[in-house]
């Protein structure tokens, strides 16, 4: 039985906000993959992207993905995590896939940093191509999609955990 919960999404969807109250709400562990690759690559994303590259930076989200081995956690992914065919199919072999969906609107009210943020994308792509690009890949790998626009990150939480509790009350 699938015992973790991955949430996917663009950059500003509110992964690893949600990701941290839907652990305390579940009493689940958290894991931000994002961290996991500062951690091990010692330096931040968007130096990591800025000197090997968005497709190297991808093979590397992917190689951090695949080395998840867990029970019971909430699994914060980054958004380009999509991409990676082989880390998808990890994902849903260990977790349910639940998709944060923002509008486009609301994301750029989000995000301000998106130069320095550390979003795995082509050098003359823009937020917009970004979002338009990987839609179609949530959708597709999404298990549960929420609507997460003018949503406080506490309530996104409280829906996940109702509308998943037949799997985390095994």
């Amino acid at each position: 039985m699938k015992s973790n919960i991955t949430l996917i999404g663009m950059p500003g969807s509110g992964k690893s906000t949600v990701g941290v109250i839907l652990a305390k709400f579940l009493s689940f562990g958290f894991i931000d993959t994002d961290i996991l690759i500062q951690i091990n690559q010692q330096k931040k994303l968007q130096e990591i992207i800025n000197e090997k590259g968005p497709l190297a930076f991808r093979r590397i989200e992917e190689a951090e993905v695949l080395k998840l081995n867990i029970r019971d956690h909430i699994i914060a992914t980054g958004g380009s995590v999509v991409y990676g065919c082989r880390a998808m199919s990890h994902l849903k072999h260990i977790s349910l896939i639940v998709c944060l969906n923002v509008s486009l609107a609301e994301l750029n009210r989000r995000i301000d940093d998106f130069e320095t943020r550390g979003i795995a994308r082509e050098k003359d792509q823009t937020f917009s191509d970004v979002f338009t690009e990987r839609q179609q890949l949530y959708e597709k790998y999404a298990d549960m999609i929420v609507d997460c626009d003018h949503i406080y990150q506490e309530k996104v939480a409280l829906l996940i955990s109702s509308q998943v509790a037949d799997i985390v009350n095994k």
